[in-house]
């Protein structure tokens, strides 16, 4: 049976806090990636699933929801997978700013702990 969602925290390359709200036996990890003022494109982890593996079989939807109160940023990424056979999840997310440009994140949502053990 899928385990309820559990939270977690990071912070982005221009030191933007996130809550990471996640199904713990499926995310394995969160990287964030955004353009740098040089042009170049920046990719960081932002949060890692602190789980060895699954404790259980993940449900077959799962959700995980980015939020950051600095950017008035809050997504939710809701996935069906019944076959388990999903592995990434990329969202590209438009952040308005005030000025009137804005910048586009994106986030990529790894699935890939390794399965539950058996007996436990």
């Amino acid at each position: 049976m899928a385990r309820h969602n559990r939270e977690g925290t990071g912070t982005d390359q221009r030191g933007y806090r996130y809550a990471i709200s996640y199904q713990p036996d499926w995310l394995r990890l969160v990287k964030v990636t955004r353009k740098l003022a040089s042009g170049r494109q920046s990719s960081m982890t932002l949060f890692k699933n602190p789980a060895g593996g699954r404790h259980a079989d993940p449900g077959e939807k799962v959700r995980t929801r980015i939020t950051s109160v600095e950017q008035s940023l809050d997504v939710e990424i809701a996935v069906t997978d019944r076959k388990a056979a999903v592995r990434r999840v990329k969202v590209a997310y438009f952040v308005p700013r005030p000025s009137g440009r804005g910048e586009e994140i994106v986030f990529t949502l790894e699935n890939a702990l390794p399965p539950a053990k058996s007996g436990r």
